[in-house]
């Protein structure tokens, strides 16, 4: 206890982050304003700001693929906690959080029947303490309720086998547990040792880029309307001439100008017509640049390429993306376990040792559905591997590569 940062302490660590955490909520939001150069933008057009949904689909590109079965040789029974605890939304929740955070929490408590109760927490309104070894909090902040005004209602402050609720800044509620960590489990995507708590799907790069092709969208809707009127011009008009309504001298289908006095007549042409094509090139170069920044592809983000791909021809296209998403199952796996290892401690009413659980492992379902084609290729392989090597395959690590249940 002695180590101990405290509350206050985490408050101030969770307020560095929060300014990084909300803007890239925007960009995930789609309310982002990319910055004006103020070269081509007309004055009236200043404020005016577009959208565009790369970094939404960058991320929900990964989570919708990241979808967590069961565990293997669940000796605890994890599986029944998060099945009482809406496991299609907790999942999901905490999986979208830490992809666009780099981190979300799954906080623990208990309900009316001491029963533990898993809620998840987005990394802006909570932080910790890892310990090293075991990627788990040796203590932790979290604001669990706030007004419409965004000040803080609810909080609690969690330390090794016991949490303390805080109402308007004052305690009012102390629960105690069996676990020698905290109720406060984190969900990290992509740590390493100068990051311990992960970085953001939405990286840097991602957001320099949306901001710039914001800024190709904005140029091509201020160049389209120039494109759709082009400019026209009259030489030799004499002073007398009534060209007052210019908007009906653009749109009239008959313009009859008169000679002057002198028997002179206007010379009428038009500038050469603006170009939609480089503004295009242009959004596809961000577009390719995106793209291989995260894993995606042109078709993903829009650009049409080729026909209808195969499931292995997708498969082969997004392999960044697979292996992306590879190494987040491995992360989010423990987060699972070690979430679902304390949920153990608070049902059981017992300090379970964590290298308890060293059997257990999560599973997935597959990144990438196969399909006819592929389902066939599988089979084949199967049985051929089979004969060489006996009960090789099996329905569950064949379940692993097909996701069919064999029930």
């Amino acid at each position: 206890m002695a180590d101990l940062k405290g509350m206050e302490f985490l408050k101030k660590k969770l307020n560095i982050k929060q300014t990084r955490i909300k803007l890239r909520y925007s960009y995930y939001e789609m309310k982002n304003i990319a910055f004006d150069f103020g070269i081509s933008t007309p004055p009236d057009l200043k404020s005016w700001n577009s959208c565009l949904g790369w970094c939404a689909k960058a991320v929900d590109s990964l989570s919708d693929r990241l979808q967590f079965r069961d565990f293997k040789d669940d000796n605890f029974d994890l599986m029944e906690i998060y099945q009482l605890n809406n496991p299609d939304v907790l999942f999901d929740s905490a999986i979208l959080g830490a992809l666009i955070s780099a981190c979300s929490f799954i906080y623990i408590s208990k309900d009316e029947d001491g029963y533990p109760r898993l809620q998840v927490i987005d990394g802006y309104n909570a932080t910790g303490i890892l310990d090293p070894f075991t990627n788990m909090m040796t203590e932790g902040y979290a604001v669990l309720s706030r007004d419409n005004n965004g000040n803080i209602i609810e909080e609690a402050y969690f330390e090794p086998g016991r949490t303390t609720f805080y109402k308007n800044g004052k305690a009012y509620l102390k629960e105690e547990y069996k676990a020698p960590y905290a109720m406060l489990v984190p969900v990290i995507f992509r740590p390493d040792a100068i990051r311990p708590f992960g970085h953001s799907r939405i990286s840097r790069a991602c957001m320099s880029i949306t901001g710039s092709a914001l800024r190709t969208i904005k140029r091509s809707e201020i160049a389209a309307e120039f494109y759709s009127y082009p400019q026209k011009y009259i030489v030799g008009l004499s002073d007398d001439s009534d060209l007052a309504d210019k908007w009906q001298a653009t749109i009239a289908t008959l313009l009859a100008i008169t000679k002057d006095e002198d028997g002179e007549r206007p010379m009428v042409g038009q500038f050469t017509q603006q170009s939609m094509q480089p503004h295009v090139d242009q959004l596809r170069m961000f577009a390719s640049l995106f793209a291989g920044e995260t894993g995606l592809t042109l078709d993903d983000l829009g650009f049409a390429t080729e026909n209808p791909s195969s499931a292995d021809a997708i498969k082969a296209a997004h392999e960044n993306l697979r292996l992306t998403a590879r190494k987040a199952q491995r992360t989010f796996g423990t987060s699972f376990l070690n979430a679902g290892y304390l949920a153990a401690c608070v049902r059981d009413d017992f300090s379970f040792n964590r290298n308890q659980l060293y059997l257990t492992k999560p599973r997935w379902e597959p990144i990438f559905e196969p399909d006819a084609s592929m389902l066939s290729l599988i089979g084949d392989g199967a049985i051929k591997i089979n004969q060489a090597i006996p009960d090789y395959f099996d329905k569950d690590n064949l379940r692993d590569l097909t996701g069919i249940d064999y029930e």
